[in-house]
């Protein structure tokens, strides 16, 4: 068989062989340009990413599926971090063992697809439960920055997958928010303080999994070190609760005005007035809530972020749409402050705290 023929072009270039077998042709250009076909892939991934937002948009009966997906990144992390190869390390892109690298690029593989379907799934329904003015918008914020990292493979298996705590972090983080929306969906008329709670054990019990062994697990020390990190976890997020958008529930509408109509929706809807103009005011908010009726709800009116007034659920809810909980409160004379001018708003929030919308208006001279 003739040998391959060595051919250098004039100037400083690659050597090319000429009669090259084809395998040999495709592995010298993967390693030339191996880099940007993976930034290549990226933006392809994004691009679905953008394609599960449009399909998440539809309705919030496919959520429930969100568990199926969860078990099986679960499991693909267990085995990425718990099973070793033969000398005893894990599973990593730098492992000695060619069969060790390919099970770790084909295990990051699906994990980066898993990750992509369920946190874009998640965007729209975060995003319609956000506040953009409020503390919940960084938890939005936080979940769209770990949806775009999915989709950056060499980021994704070169520095996340790489650091065993780094890569439990990002799958508790999304554990979370995904078992947040999973619970009314699965469990509807769920209070949203439940789902949380349930989240965050979720998410503990998880972390649990990748860093415990079943041996170390039978020490007392080890169940104690448990249930201190379970009540941690708990604690955190019930003080951060107001930081967590009530998901599934949403504002659909919001509005203030002077006068309202016999079906329950405002006449007219203001959002700049004058102070003499001003005898009684009319809050009426639409929430949607796909996920079942589990909160009760109310009205708080701020003004330059000091509350005025508040209202039950009790005494504001009206008829409204199917799926809707409508509500309405009066800011009466005897309500209003001596300074009227300056920036008002009224918060819709549920019994525990967690803000579902706003609407906002000013009152200037």
């Amino acid at each position: 068989m003739q040998p391959p023929i060595n051919y250098r072009q004039h100037g400083p270039g690659p050597v090319v062989q000429l009669n090259e077998p084809p395998v040999s042709r495709v592995g010298r250009f993967l390693r030339a340009h191996g880099r940007r076909l993976w930034w290549l892939h990226s933006v392809y991934a994004l691009a679905i990413g953008t394609g599960v937002v449009a399909f998440a948009s539809q309705g919030f009966g496919h959520a429930r599926f969100l568990a199926i997906t969860l078990a099986v990144a679960w499991l693909l992390l267990v085995l990425l971090f718990r099973v070793r190869d033969a000398s005893g390390a894990p599973h990593t892109f730098d492992a000695a063992d060619p069969k060790t690298r390919v099970r770790f690029f084909v295990v990051t593989y699906a994990l980066k697809n898993l990750y992509q379907g369920m946190l874009f799934f998640l965007l729209p329904f975060y995003w319609k439960a956000t506040t953009t003015d409020a503390a919940n918008a960084v938890f939005v914020a936080v979940l769209a920055a770990c949806a775009v990292l999915s989709t950056l493979d060499i980021v994704f298996d070169r520095v996340l997958m790489r650091r065993q705590w780094l890569a439990s972090a990002f799958h508790g983080f999304a554990l979370f928010a995904c078992m947040n929306l999973v619970i009314p969906a699965l469990l509807p008329d769920t209070r949203t303080l439940w789902s949380l709670l349930g989240a965050a054990g979720c998410a503990v019990v998880s972390f649990w999994t990748l860093h415990v062994t079943a041996v170390a697990v039978k020490k007392r020390i080890t169940l104690a070190y448990f249930a201190l990190s379970l009540a941690s976890g708990f604690g955190v997020v019930y003080a951060a609760r107001v930081a967590i958008p009530p998901v599934p529930m949403y504002v659909s509408s919001a509005g203030v005005g002077p006068e309202q109509l016999p079906d329950g929706r405002l006449a007219m809807e203001v959002t700049t007035l004058h102070p003499s103009v001003i005898q009684e005011l009319i809050a009426v908010t639409d929430v949607v809530v796909p996920g079942g009726k589990g909160d009760r709800l109310r009205h708080v009116w701020r003004h330059e972020g000091s509350e005025v007034h508040r209202t039950s659920e009790e005494t504001a809810r009206i008829a409204g749409p199917a799926g809707v909980v409508r509500l309405r409160s009066t800011l009466r004379g005897e309500d209003l402050p001596r300074v009227l001018d300056g920036r008002w708003w009224v918060d819709v929030e549920t019994d525990d705290g967690q803000l579902v919308g706003r609407t906002k208006f000013e009152v200037a001279e």
